[in-house]
């Protein structure tokens, strides 16, 4: 994966990441041409739009001890990322569900 911009890794596969500072893990799409879902981007690498919205989700851990006992449920991401900001949806099961951030910068 190389950087593309403070705020974006682009892969071989016309794949775009960037980091989701309410899962604290990166997330990414698909553009272009090619099989599977693929998102529209603005071609800014420092201000990037995608559309339609992202939706990731990740399995809970049944397993986690009554301390963590929030990730025995689904994880959900839902979002909008518009001019460089991520718009956090109110389905998202992380601390960040309604609120909008600036992209962070992904830490080389």
């Amino acid at each position: 994966m190389s950087r593309q911009s403070k705020v974006l890794r682009h892969s071989n596969d016309n794949g775009l990441t960037f980091w989701c500072p309410g899962c604290d893990g990166a997330h990414a799409i698909q553009h272009g041409t090619g099989a599977g879902p693929r998102w529209g981007w603005n071609g800014s690498a420092e201000g990037p739009t995608f559309s339609p919205s992202i939706l990731v989700r990740y399995p809970a851990n049944p397993d986690a001890i009554e301390e963590f006992k929030e990730w025995r449920t689904e994880r959900v991401c839902h979002s909008f990322v518009t001019d460089g900001r991520i718009q956090f949806l109110d389905d998202c099961t992380h601390a960040l569900a309604g609120q909008t951030v600036v992209l962070p910068d992904w830490e080389d």
